[in-house]
Parts: C-alpha cells; structure tokens; sequence
C-alpha cells in the first residue's frame, strides 16, 4: 500500500530466558500511516516484543524486510539494512527522530520538570517547540502541571504528560505499552481517547499493547493477532494482522 509507513515481513525474534525460550515471528505486518493498531492479548503472547522492535530497541535474529517510510513523502528506510550492516548510531538516530515511545509506567525523568520532560524528545533533534508544548499540555489536560516534578502528578497526569513526550517531536509511529494498566477505568478512558485522538490529529500510526481487548475494540483500533505456534522447537506467536472485521478480542487470544 502506498500510504503504509513500515512494512514487515519475515522477521523473527527468539528470546531466552535461563533454560527457556520463546520465539516472536512476524511473516507480514503493514502499518498505515494515521493507522491505529491494538496488540491486544495476555501475558507473554509477544506484545512487548512486537513494540520493541518497532521502537528498534530489540535486534531481531532475522529480518528479511523492515522498511520504514516517514510521514511527509520523504525517502523510505531500511532497516532491515541498518541491523544487518550493525549500524547502532543509525538506528539511534532513525529512532530519535521518528518514533514516540509510551512507557507503561510514564518513564518520566524524577529530576526535571513536566515541561522539560515533554520538551526533551524535541530537544535532543533540535527542533524545540514550545508553542506544541503548550498546545498538547492543553489537549491533554495538563498545562497547570509543567512547572511540576512528576512525584507532585497523579498516575494519570503521568501518562498523559508521556503521552505528550511520545508526541512533541511529531515522529512518524507512537508506541504505547499498557497506557492505561495502571489507571482506573475512568482515568483509561480519557487517556485512550486522547492518545488515539491526537496521534491521529498528527498523522502518526499508533500501535498499543494492551490486555483490554474491550477498550480497544471501542476505539476501533485495528486488531495485531497472536496466533501460537511452536518456532525451532521453542513456544512462541506468529503475530499478523488479523483478517479484515475481526474483533481484538478473538485476535488476541493465545492460550
């Protein structure tokens, strides 16, 4: 498609715990740009292992395409190539600029206030805004709180501010894991209604890893499914898009 922004395809990822292992294997996977994706199932199904490597944070062990095509109609990037060829400062560089990263804990730094910490993902690409500052801190309901440390903030207020930091340096995918675990009900809801809003408003294709498979469904985010296969010899998912109409629920179930 020509509006995708990453496409996948024979990627795997073994991942060994002591004596154990578990194997990750993503044959296609195609993100659309201003797409909303949900990666919706249980514990140790492969979510976090999917985010990590679109934040390129995980090396895979094999990668026969990862094509990343930022926003904008500028030239695509291999990725596939920058691991391959071991080129870290690449693809710190490609990470810098074009991903957002939503922890599940915030990942706010406890030393620096709630403005500096939305503001240093556009700082450290040199493209300081404060005029996007102010403008997501309002839409996010939290532009009383920049000149606060994160301990002065709720769970909540938290999340959104890291949300805002996912977002400041406009990059071309957001990642968010578990966004919402910590919150309760009523807090996820406006918290998955803003995040989805505004990486829509910017254009950016959003991917969530969550265990609610309801919440997700209600936001229409797109189903990523988790399929259970054995890789090697070794448990683990084949992870695809689910097929056209199904619900995250049925797509994210792996026993």
């Amino acid at each position: 498609m020509a509006d995708d922004v990453v496409r996948l395809e024979g990627v795997l990822r073994l991942r060994r715990n002591g004596a154990g292992a578990f194997a990750v294997r993503i044959e296609k996977l195609d993100l659309a740009a201003g797409g909303a994706y949900a990666a919706a199932g249980p514990s140790g199904c492969g979510k976090s292992t999917l985010l990590d490597i679109l934040a390129l944070a995980l090396r895979p062990d094999r990668a026969e395409r990862f094509v990343l095509e930022p926003a904008g109609g500028r030239e695509a990037i291999d990725i596939a190539a920058a691991w391959a060829d071991g080129s870290d400062a690449i693809l710190g560089r490609i990470r810098r600029r074009h991903i957002g990263y939503v922890l599940q804990t915030g990942g706010l730094l406890p030393f620096v206030t709630v403005a500096d910490n939305i503001a240093l993902p556009a700082r450290l690409n040199a493209r300081s805004d404060r005029a996007r500052l102010i403008a997501l801190a309002e839409r996010l309901g939290i532009v009383d709180q920049l000149a606060k440390y994160p301990a002065d903030l709720s769970v909540g207020q938290r999340q959104r501010a890291a949300i805002a930091r996912a977002l400041i340096h406009r990059p071309s995918i957001v990642l968010a894991d578990e966004p919402t675990a910590a919150l309760d009900p009523e807090a996820a809801e406006i918290v998955m209604t803003l995040l989805v809003e505004q990486t829509r408003r910017d254009g950016a294709t959003l991917v969530v890893a969550t265990h609610d498979h309801i919440r997700a469904q209600r936001h229409a985010l797109v189903p990523i499914s988790f399929a259970p296969v054995r890789i090697g010899g070794a448990p683990g998912s084949s992870v695809a898009l689910a097929p056209h109409g199904q619900s995250a629920e049925a797509a994210g179930a792996v026993p």
